[in-house]
């Protein structure tokens, strides 16, 4: 598959996910608390569940950060990764 045909179609699906309504802007918000409550928030307001609330959270955050690979800055990387630590402790996997 060319490269921008994948870059297309991540997009989309972080975009256009029926899985999860994101808010816009999340993965460039600064505050790691703020990002996890609203896919919490986001994960239990979904509708199609094909897995728990977290799984859905934790792979929309996980998706993410490996699509966005190596142009992800350094501090954004930071700030997802603590928002993973923060989804943990939100639905009490720690």
């Amino acid at each position: 598959m060319p490269k921008a045909t994948k870059q297309k179609w991540s997009k989309k699906v972080t975009e256009h996910s029926r899985a999860l309504m994101l808010e816009e802007g999340i993965f460039t918000w600064q505050d790691p608390k703020k990002i996890a409550k609203s896919l919490k928030k986001s994960a239990m307001e979904s509708t199609a569940k094909k897995s728990t609330s977290y799984q859905s959270a934790m792979s929309m955050l996980n998706f993410y950060i490996n699509r966005a690979g190596k142009n992800l800055p350094k501090k954004q990387k930071t700030i997802l990764e603590n928002a993973k630590q923060e989804l943990r402790h939100l639905f009490n996997k720690n």
